[in-house]
């Protein structure tokens, strides 16, 4: 297993739908492995595969640091098919490292895709599990944090992240 090099704002590849999986194969199970080790690494509860430069409909997902009777979650060619409530909470991500922000999701979601050995599941969560599974499908959708944002705290995020570079 490695640990990959997750891509940071403004990369363009962040900005970019993922495509979705066809063929469930020896490479497949490699970034799978790649990501999990990754997203541990960084300390993360998710991680998407554009984040680390694969345009592939793949996510990893474990809360259980932070949530009981949580486990790790991968996700091939996840979709959100049913959602209600909002709550507001504060988020971040890997690849805007540093920035938080407070954010309407999802309360609840209901996600389907298939577990890495191809078999079909089905995802009812809420809290925690249910925000980091809306946030890491955005990125699927080539959607940021900052893009959910109000257009000035984006220029005021902009203008800080130029200061930093």
């Amino acid at each position: 297993m490695a640990i990959l090099e997750i891509k940071k704002y403004p990369d363009e590849v962040l900005k970019k739908k993922a495509e979705t999986i066809s063929e469930i194969n020896g490479d497949l199970q490699k970034l799978i492995d790649n990501m999990i080790e990754t997203m541990y690494n960084a300390n993360g509860i998710g991680l998407a595969a554009p984040q680390v430069g694969v345009l592939k409909r793949l996510i990893v997902v474990d809360t259980s640091p932070r949530e009981q009777n949580q486990s790790l979650i991968v996700l091939i060619n996840p979709e959100i098919t049913d959602s209600d409530g909002e709550i507001l909470s504060e988020e971040g991500c890997l690849s805007l490292p540093g920035f938080t922000t407070r954010l309407k999701r999802k309360e609840r979601v209901i996600v389907k895709g298939l577990d890495r050995n191809g078999k079909e599941i089905e995802i009812e969560a809420t809290g925690l599990l249910a925000r980091a599974l809306q946030h890491e499908i955005d990125h699927l959708d080539g959607i940021l944090l900052i893009d959910k944002i109000s257009p000035l705290k984006r220029e005021l995020f902009r203008k800080k992240f130029k200061t930093k570079k």
